[in-house]
């Protein structure tokens, strides 16, 4: 055991188990400290949209590295790497005419996200707009903003009152309506959604959904914030999950899929609406990081969108959804499965009778590595260089563990 404090961790069930190190990754598969191969069916953590072992990201980034590895860009500084990379990205964007604000990941696009949203109606003298409403289940990062406004109870349990926030259920368009006249729209700042819940189980949204919440907040001048941290960068099939349901987001975020996890990057990009206030002469947004834009992480994203755009993977993705949802069909038939969620990009996820910690750790035995999601299921979301025999060997696996955990535990429970 080091001193290593992981993340989201037991740390005492750690200690007792010990830390599995992986060293090494090539394509869909990562290998650990002593050679075992193990698929990689969780992409690292939604991210490793392009696969391991890219060495073209690699030499992106050293190349960078070498010349100039970062340098901040407050006030009118920058690289052009960094410039670059926001044109390209503002070129992929859903809504024409967006800039692209950087940070380092996830977490801190959402955090920025939502002190856009607020400044933004500050800007406009509107400044009572400051309640930010999400969805059950929903899960945006863990930084302050972040954890206040997540729907999975134990992400916010122990750290006291944080941003005035409110959910509301994740598939009820009514209760958004009813909820935002509720507070009041002139005290609703924004609402935040994924597009598909990620790491509160993988639910899709139902037909019409995201259509209808979009209206309702455009009906109440609320901003919609689509939270596509997970599903940016071609995990839907297309090169974002708004381009696919037709959205026209106020603010998005994005983070993983845009360096494949290379190197830490993330963004908000913001409609011409929002942006608008603050590219006026004398206006300051007084928020930043000091990686912000870092010039070698934009590397690694140029790098990335190269292999994704040259190999095709937003299409290969698309194809992956039916490949994926056909591989994991005949779990539905089994007793100890209660549910298999898949048919939307390379996101799937396997609801389990029973301990599914116990059916995750038989997994790993066989040379499978996913995690257990907030409503118990198992993360399926593998890169998009993964093959269908890839897929059925991974269905196999799942159906191998599944009967003998949930098996012994029915036994003993009778």
């Amino acid at each position: 055991m080091t001193s290593y404090w992981h993340p989201f961790a037991d740390m005492g069930a750690v200690a007792d188990s010990g830390e599995l190190a992986i060293v090494r990754g090539d394509g869909a598969y990562v290998f650990d400290a002593d050679g075992r191969r193990y698929f990689d069916a969780t992409a690292g953590l939604w991210y490793c949209n392009v696969g391991h072992g890219r060495a073209e990201i690699a030499e992106a980034a050293a190349r960078q590295l070498r010349t100039l590895a970062a340098y901040n860009n407050y006030g009118n500084l920058t690289t052009p790497v960094t410039s670059e990379l926001a044109e390209r990205v503002a070129a992929l964007a859903p809504v024409a005419g967006s800039k692209v604000f950087f940070c380092s990941g996830g977490s801190e696009a959402v955090d920025s996200a939502a002190k856009l949203a607020r400044r933004y109606w500050h800007e406009l003298g509107k400044p009572d707009k400051t309640v930010v409403v999400s969805r059950t289940s929903a899960y945006h990062g863990v930084n302050g903003f972040g954890t206040s406004i997540s729907g999975i109870p134990p992400n916010r349990d122990g750290f006291g009152p944080l941003l005035e926030s409110a959910q509301v259920e994740r598939d009820s368009t009514a209760a958004l309506a009813e909820t935002l006249d509720a507070i009041g729209p002139e005290r609703v700042a924004a609402f935040f959604c994924e597009p598909v819940i990620g790491a509160g189980g993988v639910y899709p949204p139902p037909d019409g959904y995201l259509t209808d919440v979009q209206r309702i907040c455009n009906e109440r001048d609320v901003l919609f914030v689509v939270d596509e941290v997970i599903t940016g960068f071609g995990r839907c099939g297309h090169w974002f999950a708004s381009g696919r349901w037709g959205l026209q987001p106020d603010l998005l975020t994005c983070a993983k899929g845009i360096t494949s996890g290379y190197l830490a990057l993330g963004a908000v990009i913001a409609s011409p609406r929002v942006a608008e206030p603050f590219f006026r002469r004398g206006v300051v947004w007084r928020h930043g990081y000091t990686y912000s834009g870092h010039a070698a992480a934009c590397a690694a994203a140029h790098a990335n969108l190269d292999i994704i755009e040259r190999e095709r993977l937003v299409e290969r993705a698309a194809e992956l959804e039916g490949e994926l949802a056909g591989a994991l069909a005949p779990l539905d038939d089994l007793e100890g499965v209660r549910e298999v969620r898949a048919g939307i990009g390379v996101l799937a996820a396997v609801a389990l009778e029973g301990d599914p910690a116990r059916a995750q750790a038989r997994l790993r035995q066989a040379g499978v590595l996913s995690r257990v999601l907030a409503d118990g299921a198992l993360q399926i979301s593998p890169p998009f260089v993964t093959s269908r025999a890839d897929l059925d060997r991974l269905s196999e696996a799942i159906a191998d563990v599944v009967e003998p955990v949930v098996g012994r535990q029915t036994e003993a429970r009778g």
